[in-house]
């Protein structure tokens, strides 16, 4: 099989640690690299979980908050309520004491 380079550019203080870590699992930082490139190619997606933890995960949620309503909405048959009676609902509620 023919071999080709791959070049990549990290921070050298986690390349140190990386090569540490490697080492102690009996193998180089290449070897790391091919491991995972072959997991990527046989499972044809990255082999673990990305996300992000800040302040865009809260903007995310929200969406995630905004589209379970809209499909709630959309089951009550409610989907198509004009503003006007979005904003009547919400003052109704807040004179109630159900949301402040």
């Amino acid at each position: 099989m023919a071999q080709a380079t791959f070049s990549i550019r990290m921070d050298e203080a986690l390349k140190k640690r990386f090569d540490e870590l490697c080492s102690e699992f009996g193998m180089n930082a290449t070897t790391a690299f091919n491991i995972f490139a072959r997991a990527v190619v046989r499972e044809r997606r990255i082999p673990f979980e990305i996300k992000a933890e800040n302040a865009d995960s809260a903007s995310v949620e929200g969406l995630k908050s905004f589209y379970a309503l809209q499909d709630e909405a959309r089951r009550n048959g409610i989907q198509d309520m004009p503003l006007s009676e979005i904003n009547e609902e919400i003052s109704r509620v807040r004179e109630e004491g159900r949301i402040e």
